[in-house]
């Protein structure tokens, strides 16, 4: 055959158009046009072989008669040849078109980078020239005269004009950042280029703000990427709203629109941000299309100052997208995200989110750069879904859980959202929506009937040595560990008929069986949408029959340890089992961010595994002990999760189901807590206890002077067993109901210990303890409090404190009915070891 394929040759002779054809002997067959032409539409209509209709189709075709069956049949074999041969060379253009486009893009890539290294060498040479300059401090001042940026010029926003002077400074600007050396890029930690990357990304290294930068080979035009990417809401999860308030032609086919922007909050601890941005859209002479953008001045800008009281406005540094036409179709795109996110204005432990490079790179370059080769997939059917739904439906409902999650997190009062009344002891915050609507545009008849809306409980804690990829793994595998089944069966049961039936009113059973039927991934399956199956029984014998199942629509990310993800999420909400296309939800679930570790973290590791404290004490992971370069890398690393579950309620039981509700999420925390420690590299094993380490005896001596020296200074008992062991002195220490905490005596008095409630109240961790002065846990009064009794502290040994407030890591508010300190005293009981607090009947406000 491979030989009949390789001496096939066709011909024509005079106006008699007579083609040759091998046949089974190797002697060349003429076929007359017509006969050809039949044969065609034979293979045309039936092309496999063993097709009985061809078969029926060859007798009925006069003009075929005349030729032999094996004959007819090497036809077919060459013809079939030629069209994978056709096929093959058609696709074999295409891969090289994209090879030489790739080529051309890592070429380029390679100039810039040596113009980069050119550029940091002739600093180098400059700076060193400077150090043996004898005038030193005046070449100092004159280069921080020169390096320093210069201010903006000023243009007058009120006018096309100034407009169009600051489009094209901003389109200057941002070339000189896509394809120039304007930012010092090195390459994103994680993100290899190579064959099957999505792109080529990097990250700023030093430079004002934040910035990200990617390139990649996109099969769209130009045309329809800059559609994709100017949509900001479609692609973006953060994006909560864009809005073009003016619009007009810039000339050469360009347009400059004024937009305001609105981003969601990532947690629950910090306000969301908003942006005022020019946005000049044009056309290069070379062809390639552009669209850059920069923020105006002035915060006022925009919508109504009270429609942006809940935002703080961020600044976003010349950025856009740069796309460039490729021969034989398809798009060069280069991004450039740079933005000023105001991080001053955040608890300190979330900056990391606010001013890191990778952050952005992960949550806005990557993801648009994605996004849109995710289109292009799904336009050439590259992708492939299940359940017979469309890619564009799968992706709706994506950016439906998303959205509705991030709605629920911000709680913005212009969406309808207010806090609920509480006493200020509360850790869950409780947010009503009673205009919260889920009609659908489509078919209004799938709109539920709330009577009374919406009630979200959220909370944000500080996680610790847990990976976040790992505890949402173990989240949506082990549901059962975690959820309560009759919370499902009501939030179910409420979208499904409009009723409010209050949990436990029917019991149900979960059986234990979770079924996970996948709908669709994105190209690198960093994200997973499925539908969940939660099979339940009913406990009451007339229900026994009724299926109790429940389904639930969900979406999972950052599932990979490997992978280079912004955040790790498990959002879900119940469905209807036919799942409609315009079905409702109400979003809940999980979302836990990684914080980037301090520098000093790595070093200080082990002076904080050999502090006298209850580190050393308890079981921390498969080995507790450490040389200096044996310090497990997932010990310094920090994650903030967020908890936000939403419940319909109708009027009358709006305050059952808040009740339900701060109990529940209160039950969830405590369960993820557990099993974050569980699954901890060198976590507390919680489910044991705190066990005591034979080779570490210091954290036994200390609890014993901790107990000892209360009772010394104020002649009472701190814990109230009697006969205490030393061993059971540190188990009754570390679960007093008091938050108990010990700092050093230097200038600057630094944590050395906490029990469970100091750790809870300070929202922190044993080997993230040391991080914390004494100092930046009292309020303004508390210090001023702190300073005056000091001195009589020290010298009677104990003092009290009035209630007041102090700060946890996390920024929130902590009050305290009253405060003990006292001297701990060594074993000699004249040696001072460390000062002593204890918080007395603590509680968030």
């Amino acid at each position: 055959m491979a030989m009949a394929v390789a001496q096939h040759r066709v011909s024509t002779s005079g106006s008699s158009s007579i083609n040759k054809h091998l046949d089974a002997s190797g002697k060349y067959v003429r076929y007359t046009a017509e006969q050809v032409e039949a044969l065609e539409r034979v293979y045309a209509e039936c092309p496999k072989p063993s097709s009985l209709r061809r078969q029926q189709l060859i007798r009925e075709c006069p003009i075929l008669s005349n030729i032999e069956p094996k004959q007819i049949k090497v036809w077919f074999q060459n013809r079939r040849c030629r069209e994978k041969q056709r096929k093959e060379s058609s696709r074999l253009q295409t891969v090289n078109r994209k090879l030489s486009a790739m080529n051309k893009l890592l070429m380029e890539e390679n100039d810039r980078l040596q113009k980069q290294v050119s550029q940091l060498v002739c600093e180098n040479g400059y700076m060193r020239q400077q150090l043996h300059t004898v005038n030193a401090s005046a070449t100092d001042a004159s280069c921080d005269s020169v390096v320093t940026t210069p201010q903006h010029s000023l243009r007058d926003p009120n006018n096309p004009a100034g407009l169009l002077s600051i489009a094209e400074e901003t389109l200057a600007e941002f070339l000189s950042k896509a394809t120039g050396t304007a930012v010092d890029w090195v390459q994103m930690p994680g993100m290899k280029p190579g064959p099957d990357s999505v792109g080529i990304f990097a990250i700023s290294q030093s430079c004002s703000g934040v910035a990200a930068r990617a390139c990649g080979l996109v099969s769209l035009e130009p045309t329809k990427i800059a559609e994709i990417l100017k949509d900001r809401p479609s692609w973006l999860r953060d994006c909560r709203n864009l809005e073009v308030f003016t619009m007009f032609p810039a000339g050469s086919g360009g347009t400059i629109e004024l937009v305001y922007t609105q981003m969601f909050a990532p947690t629950t601890l910090a306000p969301a941000r908003d942006f005022w941005t020019l946005r000049y859209t044009t056309t290069l002479e070379n062809g390639s299309f552009v669209v850059c953008e920069r923020s105006l001045s002035g915060s006022g800008a925009g919508p109504s100052t009270a429609a942006a009281a809940q935002f703080v406005r961020a600044e976003v540094l010349p950025s856009g997208y740069l796309i460039r036409p490729c021969e034989g179709g398809g798009s060069i795109i280069h991004i450039v995200d740079h933005l000023n996110l105001e991080a001053w204005n955040v608890p300190e432990v979330l900056r990391p989110l606010y001013e890191s490079s990778k952050v952005i790179a992960q949550k806005m370059t990557i993801a648009a750069l994605r996004y849109v080769k995710q289109i292009a997939q799904e336009r050439s059917g590259e992708v492939v879904y299940s359940m017979g739904r469309q890619p564009a439906v799968l992706r709706t409902f994506s950016q439906r859980l998303s959205r509705g999650f991030n709605d629920a997190i911000n709680g913005f009062n212009d969406d309808g959202w207010s806090i609920m009344n509480c006493d200020g002891n509360e850790d869950v915050i409780i947010a009503i929506n009673s205009s919260k609507s889920f009609s659908c545009t489509s078919n209004p008849n799938n709109a539920l009937p709330f009577v009374g809306g919406v009630l979200c409980a959220k909370a944000s804690m500080l996680l610790q040595n847990v990976p976040p990829a790992v505890l949402v793994r173990f989240l949506r595998e082990h549901r059962s560990e975690w959820a309560d089944f009759n919370v499902d069966a009501y939030t179910a049961a409420s979208l499904k008929a409009g009723t409010y039936a209050y949990p436990g009113m029917r019991p149900t059973r979960f059986t234990g069986s979770q079924i996970i039927m996948p709908l669709g991934h994105t190209i690198e399956h960093e994200e997973i949408l499925e539908v969940i199956r939660l099979e339940g029984h009913s406990l009451v014998q007339e229900d026994a029959f009724v299926s109790r199942d429940i389904h639930l629509l969900q979406i999972c990310s950052g599932i990979d340890e490997n992978a280079v993800g912004a955040c790790s999420e498990l959002v879900f909400a119940p469905i209807d089992e036919m799942f409609p296309d315009d079905a409702p939800v109400i979003p809940s679930g999980f979302r836990i961010i990684p914080l980037e570790s301090k520098p000093s973290d790595t070093k200080d590791s082990l002076t904080t595994n050999r502090t006298l404290d209850l580190t050393s004490s308890l079981e921390v992971g498969p080995a507790t002990n450490h040389s200096s370069g044996d310090v497990p890398s997932s010990q310094n690393s920090r994650s903030v999760l967020t908890i936000a579950f939403q419940f319909p309620f109708d009027s009358s039981l709006q305050d059952n189901v808040a009740t339900m509700a701060r109990q529940y999420v209160r039950s969830v925390i405590s369960s993820v807590q557990r099993v974050a420690m569980a699954i901890s590299p060198s976590g507390l094993s919680t489910a044991v206890g705190p066990k005591l380490s034979p080779g570490s005896p210091e954290a036994l001596t200390l609890a014993q002077w901790i107990y000892q020296s209360y009772s010394y200074h104020i002649g009472a008992e701190l814990l109230r067993s009697e006969s205490l062991g030393s061993d059971s002195i540190l188990k009754n220490l570390w679960q007093h109901q008091d938050a108990i905490l010990c700092c050093s005596l230097k200038s600057l008095p630094v944590f050395i210990f906490a029990n469970q409630a100091g750790l809870d109240m300070l929202e922190t961790t044993l080997v993230s303890l040391q991080d914390i002065t004494l100092d930046k846990i009292f309020d303004e009064p508390g210090r001023k409090a702190l300073c005056s009794d000091f001195a009589k502290l020290m010298q009677q040994g104990y003092a009290y404190f009035p209630a007041g407030i102090c700060m946890s890591t996390m920024g929130r508010h902590v009050s305290y009915e009253q405060a003990v300190a006292w001297k701990v005293l060594e074993a000699d009981e004249s040696t001072v070891h460390c000062l002593a607090f204890s918080f007395v009947n603590w509680s968030f406000v």
